[in-house]
């Protein structure tokens, strides 16, 4: 899976910002005030602890740089490199009020998002050999999608949704509210442009029938046992993609990919991952 490039300036600067004034609050790092003569000069590594792939460089460097550009970072591993503990991440030299002020909100970007990183690495290493893609859903931390599907991507993965403008996905309750499976998908299509992608959420076989005729661009196949998943990849027989979701973990992921779906999405890469430890010693 190709890495995309660093989130640009203009969608990190809300989301890095926010994270610096929350810990800043109303009076700024009081005991680096109490502490740090003006002018003390500090040399430190951001330093793996424990392995995994790393995520997040984007977004602690924009932080870096906000409170203070004069700092010198000097990258040593970058996002969706492995990490072993002990690695050396990256090196920063400068005045040591600014360093210890952006600290907490780095060390926070590249703990959550390597995390992010390395567990859907994890799965994308289970179902190798496969034609099944991993790819995360919209069960993000609020304010922070944009990072933590770049973090995905890092790991190997890739994106269901961005958000519900960038295709139509028919769940059960759309489904419920607009009366029927066929009902839904011809709304759909009249209303989408020749760019939409339609997708439709089934439970069951008869659901899938019903779909098919309608031609949506791909189906997710919900909480369908590997059995069924492998039946309903029979019955769509190329005609769209197949995504199975529900019940997705680590131990599961095998199964369900050797069923020939296209796509497996994984809520637990962003809502479930645990940080990666990684931590700021002085040199």
């Amino acid at each position: 899976m190709p890495l995309p490039p660093p989130l640009p300036d203009l969608i990190l600067d809300p989301i890095v910002r926010l994270a610096l004034t929350e810990d800043l609050g109303r009076a700024g790092d009081l005991t680096t005030d109490a502490t740090i003569a003006p002018g003390t000069e500090m040399r430190a590594t951001i330093n793996a602890r424990k392995p995994g792939i790393l995520a997040g460089m984007d977004a602690a460097a924009y932080a870096l740089k906000l409170v203070d550009p004069s700092v010198s970072l000097e990258v040593a591993i970058h996002d969706a490199g492995k990490l072993s503990p002990g690695a050396a991440i990256a090196t920063l030299s400068g005045p040591a009020r600014s360093i210890l002020i952006a600290e907490r909100t780095m060390l926070n970007f590249l703990g959550r998002l390597s995390g992010i990183a390395t567990l859907t690495g994890a799965f994308v290493e289970k179902v190798a050999g496969t034609n099944a893609t991993i790819v995360c859903t919209r069960k993000t931390t609020p304010g922070h999608r944009a990072v933590e599907k770049r973090a995905v991507r890092c790991g190997g993965g890739t994106s269901h949704r961005y958000g519900l403008d960038d295709a139509i996905l028919i769940k059960d309750n759309h489904i419920a509210a607009c009366g029927s499976i066929s009902e839904a998908l011809k709304r759909a299509h009249a209303y989408a442009g020749h760019l939409r992608m339609i997708e439709i959420e089934v439970d069951t076989l008869a659901q899938l029938e019903e779909a098919l005729p309608y031609k949506p661009h791909a189906v997710l196949l919900d909480n369908m046992d590997n059995e069924t998943l492998r039946k309903a990849v029979a019955m769509i027989d190329g005609a769209c993609k197949a995504e199975a979701s529900g019940g997705v973990n680590l131990d599961t992921v095998a199964g369900i990919a050797e069923t020939g779906v296209d796509y497996i999405s994984v809520g637990a890469l962003t809502h479930s991952a645990s940080n990666l430890d990684v931590g700021l010693d002085v040199a």
